[in-house]
């Protein structure tokens, strides 16, 4: 048989692989375009975003990360559309921006925030390129209002079959987290020191029994995620999504999430508003209890 290997575009292996320095120095230099020489270090934050007011919409990251000059970002994958991803990934950077002053302080504490998205599918129809980076400039002579904030899409569907000699190493790890098949994994570490150390990764977690379970649990739950919304949009009615949304709060409570953790994924998974989602959550754990 061949040896099992985890696809990096699932997010708990991303996460794992992530947590390797030389991968995430790597990966960061090529998305931000920096030497890798001049990364001096970087840290894994925690993803969970403070909350200020009770009825504040929590956030969570996949990947939060400090570079040593306090730059921080927010690496997210997602594999199941949504329209409102662009909303979405600026209500987690301007979170993670806010959450840095406290009481007392000045307007000069803010550091920049940088967000990356890896989708698996088209969030603008109609270009062909596969890779975004967006700042706040002026409409008409492209000044920068400001370098605090700034966007990076990478649209997985629209990464080209074949690879160039002097393929651009964004392209690279695209590739990588794309890839599924041994040879790709084989061929790509050959080609970037930092990808082989992010396959070395990879095969370490794969081969590790409790992190493949973990690993399965996850990409499960995005299949039948996928699954639900799939049928939902088939019946193309109501009942049919709220039965998408019952079997996940379900599901949520099986596994012992917090309320507030299976709120944030209800309204991520399905573009619900907080009061919807609670409405869900309260109707259908109450029925669960009966």
């Amino acid at each position: 048989m061949s040896e099992f290997l985890m696809k990096p575009r699932i997010d708990f292996a991303f996460k794992e692989i992530m947590m390797d320095e030389q991968a995430r120095i790597g990966f960061l230099s090529a998305m931000l375009r920096l030497n890798p020489a001049d990364i001096r270090e970087t840290r894994v934050l925690n993803t969970s975003l403070r909350k200020f007011h009770k009825d504040e919409k929590q956030g969570i990251l996949d990947v939060r990360i400090l570079l040593n000059n306090d730059t921080e970002i927010d690496i997210e994958i997602q594999l199941s559309a949504l329209s409102v991803w662009a909303d979405r990934s600026l209500f987690y950077l301007a979170k993670m921006y806010t959450e840095q002053i406290h009481t007392g302080q000045d307007y000069t504490v803010f550091k920049k925030c940088v967000g990356i998205s890896i989708l698996d599918f088209d969030l603008f129809k109609g270009e062909s390129e596969f890779y975004s980076r967006f700042h706040l400039r002026e409409d008409t002579r492209q000044t920068l209002f400001t370098d605090k904030l700034e966007f990076h899409v990478v649209e997985l569907p629209k990464l080209p079959k074949e690879l160039k000699e002097d393929s651009d190493e964004i392209l690279l790890w695209a590739k990588f987290i794309n890839a599924e098949k041994k040879e790709e994994f084989d061929m790509l570490a050959e080609k970037n020191p930092y990808i082989e150390k992010a396959y070395e990764k990879l095969q370490v977690i794969s081969r590790d029994r409790e992190k493949r379970m973990e690993y399965e649990a996850r990409e499960k739950a995005i299949l039948d995620h996928n699954q639900m919304m799939l049928e939902a949009r088939e019946g193309g009615l109501k009942d049919g999504l709220e039965q998408g949304i019952k079997a996940f709060i379900l599901d949520g409570l099986e596994d012992n999430l917090t309320k507030e953790r299976i709120l944030c994924k209800v309204e991520r998974h399905f573009a619900l508003t907080r009061e919807r989602a609670e409405h869900y959550y309260n109707l259908f754990s109450a029925a669960k209890d009966k």
